[in-house]
């Protein structure tokens, strides 16, 4: 058998690699390093303003060094900030924010005036006046979409009033685009507050290397405590490094030179992990592994609009959803990491979530379905064509496989990501392979994929799903306040959207997180969000 070059350079490296972490077991940290939190940010850092905090890796960065009206707790539940309380007009139309007295800016050393001033409501009104700047131009302006206008009342009362009622407004207020920063600042440095930012985090900034460092400190008059009134944060500072390649990143993790990695990479998923998902007895006495639902739905789409009979077929389009089984497809192709989506389109980890709604592995089901089909149209050979990026065509091949042994073709198609995005918006692909990550922490938001006025490529429903009832519950739960009359409406909506199979949901992704032993209080979220105000490190012997 003929082993290739880049295998056997695999191999070695990740022989080295367990010989680092062997060695590096004994590793001992003095105080200093215990008070210091360090990771990695392979996608590198874009800007550190918040009104641009649009990935992953910037909306991490930024989460240590301001903060907004609101935050989410781990629950997913809208909580106190800058804002101790709100109140919501009877309407629904005017949320109205009582704002604490003892927040305060960092201080600037450059900007050569005493920037420590406490945070006024009427710093929230510049604030969010920013987003909708169009010379700003803020990829987060759509936040605001919803709100008619706002305004500070005062120093410490801030009210906002919406268009329509938009239950999940709280959730977007969650969302660091809605930060607030002090006028001041941003208009002395102008397009450089991007890399000196002034926020009110438990951080802030120290050092900026581009590509290279960044260090933040602590901020010494962070205003929330823990439950035992201690102040926050903890740690004394963070420090990101920039190592673009995902294997390197986990080297130094098991060099012990950083705390933390996010994320399962296939160049090492197979040495950390067991095919069930477990860590291997090597790791089990040094690293810690995290794991929880995220707010990621991975699914297959018909396009409902196609004229090909297999397409338009309710028959295929549940033996597909019958025809494969999600959990052995999650062992193989990811070490058990992700939840079988046996539910509805709407992800576990957010209310609204049933994992009743959708559908198991059931061959001969499938396969009466396919014959079913073959008796009322006539087609012998019924034939469908999924179409994919690289990065998911191992698990479009087993899909392929599997629905081949209960009489289904199928063809897989592997095309470049950017021109997937634009063939499924503009209608060109028959079945292709999505996922929606939450933007907002309420179904409505994947909900919001199935209502007829949202037709791509004006809105985010890609397969044209249309449904007179759907629409109407989709238009009544913008009227429901009450949150769980909400949630049932939700699973009413989805279990309707399961009951037409559109799609196949495939999984919901899980959050997968590793640290060193030494390192508490990170946790975990449905949304991905890094929280380090709690973490705490503590040295090795």
């Amino acid at each position: 058998m003929k082993i290739k070059n880049s295998e056997i350079l695999k191999y070695f490296t990740v022989c080295l690699m367990l010989q680092l972490f062997i060695s590096c077991n004994k590793k001992t940290t003095n105080n200093n390093d215990s008070l210091v939190f360090r990771y990695n940010e392979h996608k590198n850092i874009g800007s550190l303003d918040p009104a641009f905090s649009k990935d992953i890796a910037d909306i991490w960065a930024t989460n240590q060094l301001f903060n907004g009206l609101v935050q989410m707790d781990t629950q997913l539940n809208v909580q106190p900030c800058i804002a101790k309380n709100w109140s919501i007009s009877d309407d629904a139309l005017t949320y109205s924010f009582s704002l604490r007295n003892d927040v305060y800016f960092h201080k600037d050393i450059l900007f050569g005036k005493d920037s420590t001033r406490t945070v006024k409501a009427y710093d929230f009104e510049y604030s969010l006046n920013r987003l909708l700047d169009e010379q700003i131009a803020s990829p987060g302006s759509w936040v605001l979409s919803k709100v008619d206008g706002f305004k500070a009342i005062n120093d410490t009362l801030f009210q906002v009033q919406l268009k329509q009622p938009f239950p999940a407004f709280l959730g977007l207020l969650t969302m660091k685009y809605c930060s607030v920063v002090p006028k001041e600042i941003v208009e002395y440095y102008g397009n450089d507050f991007r890399s000196h930012p002034i926020g009110t985090g438990p951080f802030k900034f120290k050092r900026w290397e581009e590509n290279i460092k960044l260090v933040f400190r602590k901020n010494t008059d962070y205003f929330e405590t823990d439950e035992n009134d201690n102040k926050l944060p903890y740690l004394e500072a963070v420090s990101i490094t920039f190592l673009p390649d995902k294997q390197s990143e986990f080297l130094q993790f098991a060099q012990g030179n950083i705390d933390f990695v996010s994320g399962l990479d296939a160049s090492y998923k197979d040495e950390i992990l067991t095919a069930d998902g477990q860590l291997r007895n090597l790791y089990k006495n040094d690293v810690n592994m995290i794991r929880g639902p995220y707010l990621n739905t991975e699914y297959l789409a018909f396009y409902m609009d196609s004229k090909i009979p297999e397409i338009q077929s309710e028959l295929i389009r549940k033996a597909v959803n019958y025809g494969f089984d999600r959990k052995k497809m999650m062992v193989y192709l990811r070490n058990g990491v992700g939840i079988p989506a046996n539910g509805g389109f709407i992800p576990k980890g957010l209310p609204g979530y049933n994992e009743t709604l959708g559908f198991d592995f059931q061959p001969e089901k499938a396969k009466q379905l396919i014959t079913q089909f073959k008796k009322e149209t006539g087609v012998q050979n019924p034939e469908i064509s999924i179409t994919t990026t690289s990065n998911y065509l191992s698990f479009c091949e087993y899909i392929q496989r599997e629905l081949q042994k209960i009489g289904l073709l199928v063809n897989v198609d592997v095309i470049p990501a950017a021109t997937l995005k634009d063939a499924k918006a503009n209608g060109k692909l028959d079945i292709f392979r999505a996922s929606w990550v939450a933007d907002y922490p309420d179904a409505e938001n994947y909900l919001s994929l199935y209502y007829s006025k949202n037709f791509a490529p004006n809105g985010p429903n890609y397969s044209h799903f249309n449904s007179v009832q759907f629409d109407q519950w989709y238009e009544e739960a913008f009227t429901i306040t009450d949150t769980k009359k909400r949630e049932r409406l939700y699973k009413k909506m989805d279990s309707l959207v399961m009951e037409k199979a559109p799609v196949v949901v495939m999984f919901y992704d899980e959050v997968v997180r590793f640290t060193r032993k030494n390192v508490t209080g990170l946790g975990i979220n449905p949304i991905n969000l890094l929280e380090l105000k709690r973490v705490k490190k503590t040295g090795l012997n």
